[in-house]
């Protein structure tokens, strides 16, 4: 039987977070500030649970209703924790099964988004251990290795020369069997939020946030500049002009839609000589102190907390 509760004050709500990912830690740090701003928001009866493989057996013990997702990684942010959340008949903020499962893999992400030919992509291919070698031929040096459905740059490095080619390629298969290979091209990095919000007549707002620029003491934006503080300078809004933005803001739209996204998603863009190249989408962007989502909401007057309500009440979309 379809839920066909409506998420209320009294709802039964439980912040999913940490998990079984390379991104724990980051979860943890999401679901910690999400957590409290629920709190703070009035909800009165919210649970944080620390998702391990029983997860299943507490939701069902716990009598959940809602779930506010702020997992990332493998198992959260994939289509795994939503198709369980389904199962169990319980409302889930976020993006739904299928959009999960194809955003977290960057080589489907990128084969979906090609059916638009006005979205720009880097050249690169994709491989694994018994093909890297004869098809990265088909690109320039250097290059970035991406395990194929890892976030938070994990496992990523960037190759200058062959020789530096399979140290690079084992790192990232320490993480996934599958990779992408893409042309290492200098740009800005930018990124572009997208939430949805049910208006008071019940249709649906899709909006773009503000641009987020990046400026990063470390050679290109990886994990470590993505998590430690004073590493990566934002840059809100990003300094392009004004027909630049609205070229950024309606591909990050257009992403989202392609995809299928439901309720949030954060675009990742490449902007070499003003091409505006998507490099993923994100469906269950971090939400920690130092996270792109909650700073861009906050440059269109989103305070942290409207933003968490915004996230969860996706759950009714």
């Amino acid at each position: 039987m379809e839920n066909t509760k409506k998420l209320n004050k009294n709802s039964k709500i439980a912040v999913l977070m940490g998990g079984l990912s390379n991104e724990r830690e980051v979860s943890l740090r999401s679901g910690k500030n999400a957590f409290k701003a629920l709190v703070e928001l009035g909800y009165k009866d919210v649970i944080l649970i620390d998702v391990d493989r029983d997860i299943a057996k507490t939701l069902k013990e716990e009598q959940v209703e809602y779930a506010l997702n702020m997992l990332h990684g493998r198992y959260g942010e994939d289509g795994c924790i939503q198709g369980i959340l389904e199962f169990l008949n319980i409302k889930y903020s976020g993006c739904l099964v299928q959009s999960s499962s194809i955003c977290i893999d960057k080589i489907a992400t990128k084969k979906i988004l090609s059916t638009q030919p006005q979205i720009p992509l880097i050249k690169s291919i994709e491989a694994n251990i018994n093909n890297y070698r004869e098809k990265i031929k088909e690109l320039n040096y250097p290059v970035i290795i991406k395990p194929s459905c890892e976030g938070s740059s994990i496992g990523m490095s960037k190759v200058n020369t062959p020789e530096e080619l399979d140290c690079a390629i084992d790192e990232a298969l320490k993480c996934d069997k599958e990779l992408l290979i893409e042309e290492y091209l200098e740009g800005k990095s930018a990124t572009v939020g997208v939430l949805e919000r049910i208006k008071e007549d019940g249709s649906i707002e899709t909006f773009a946030t503000p641009i987020l620029g990046f400026r990063t003491k470390t050679e290109w934006y990886d994990y470590e500049a993505k998590y430690t503080k004073g590493l990566t300078e934002f840059i809100l809004p990003a300094d392009f002009d004004e027909s630049l933005t609205k070229q950024i803001q309606d591909l990050a739209l257009l992403a989202h839609r392609t995809c299928n996204c439901r309720g949030v998603s954060r675009v990742d863009f490449l902007v070499v000589n003003n091409i505006p190249y998507i490099l993923e989408i994100n469906t269950n962007p971090g939400m920690t102190d130092t996270s792109d989502l909650p700073a861009q909401a906050q440059a269109m007057g989103i305070s942290y907390n409207e933003l968490v309500d915004i996230i969860l009440k996706t759950a009714d979309i």
